[in-house]
């Protein structure tokens, strides 16, 4: 029962930050009216682990115990299972994966950038087979049919492929083995200092990366501070340490299928603050979408030989008692 109420905890955790990236497709798009994408980037990601700094502070004086085990985690045994490798993995997947998404839509159109990044529901559960993660006929199930939603969503009625299709495609791999790292490094770091680091690495690598190949100046930031500061503060500073948070003891596949909702919030989230209209065939795909959520999250009935193995290990773990 316990753990049924942790997966429908962390499901909700996943569903927040998913209406959140939605949310924040909102203000990236009209910050990008003003300010480069590499220097947008940036600047939200530094938002976001400058933001996290006195959240930690205050997690560590209201819990001293905290500040411990933060300690103990950034000098870990083994350096593989340490914050600091954690962080610079993540952050460096995130720097990649970010980046190549911004200039890629440069190159394509919005849908099929969100058709294409959000194919990180297949290519997840496909990655994870070679780490040895069993997927059950369920998910796959929900896949197809979260792919099929996803289609009716973001493609319109032209099909072709372009530079921009590329580079968001490797961006999509990207993210995928982001969610995977995340899926390893979650059960062993502390959230918010493993949000921290990455977003602080992706912030100064970006950083540099846009003073070497971009020229937007501060009168332009100072035009975009607000979606700046909601980029920041909301998809990166809070989305990213909820999808830290959620993501334990998560199957990385249901939360990757939790967290492509992006795409039909921000399509959703358009049609309320841009007004942009939302056909027949978007409105089908947010409800395949929804559906195919509703399928991976039900309950799967036990084998009697599975019942059978639990039964035998309480009754063993009560004699030893």
């Amino acid at each position: 029962m316990i753990e049924v109420e942790k997966q429908i905890r962390n499901s909700f955790i996943l569903f927040l930050t998913a209406t959140i990236w939605g949310t924040a497709f909102v203000a990236q798009s009209v910050g990008m009216e003003r300010v480069e994408p590499l220097t947008f980037n940036a600047v939200r990601c530094l938002i976001g682990g400058l933001f996290l700094l006195p959240c930690m502070a205050l997690l560590n004086h209201l819990f001293p115990q905290r500040k411990q085990a933060l300690a103990s985690q950034l000098h870990y045994p083994s350096l593989r299972h340490s914050a600091l490798f954690g962080g610079m993995i993540c952050g460096l997947l995130f720097t990649l994966a970010s980046n190549l998404q911004a200039y890629g839509v440069k190159y394509t159109t919005v849908g099929k950038a969100g058709f294409i990044t959000s194919s990180y529901i297949v290519i997840v559960p496909l990655l994870g087979l070679f780490m040895k993660k069993k997927v059950k006929l369920r998910i796959w199930m929900a896949v197809a049919i979260a792919m099929s939603g996803l289609y009716l969503l973001c493609m319109g009625e032209q099909v072709t492929l372009a530079l921009g299709d590329l580079l968001v495609f490797l961006s999509a791999i990207l993210f995928s083995l982001h969610i995977l790292a995340i899926d390893h490094f979650a059960a062993r770091v502390d959230g918010v200092l493993l949000s921290c680091m990455q977003f602080m690495i992706c912030g100064i690598l970006t950083l540099i990366a846009a003073f070497l190949f971009e020229s937007s100046d501060i009168e332009a930031l100072l035009a975009a501070a607000f979606p700046l500061f909601y980029a920041g503060i909301m998809s990166c500073g809070v989305a990213y340490t909820l999808q830290i948070v959620g993501q334990k003891d998560m199957n990385p596949t249901v939360a990757a299928l939790i967290l492509s909702l992006e795409s039909c919030i921000s399509v959703i989230a358009g049609w309320i603050f841009l007004h942009e209209v939302l056909s027949t065939k978007e409105m089908i795909g947010c409800l395949l979408m929804f559906a195919a959520i509703v399928i991976a999250q039900l309950p799967q009935r036990k084998s009697v030989k599975e019942s059978d193995g639990i039964s035998k290990k309480y009754s063993s773990l009560s004699n030893m008692e």
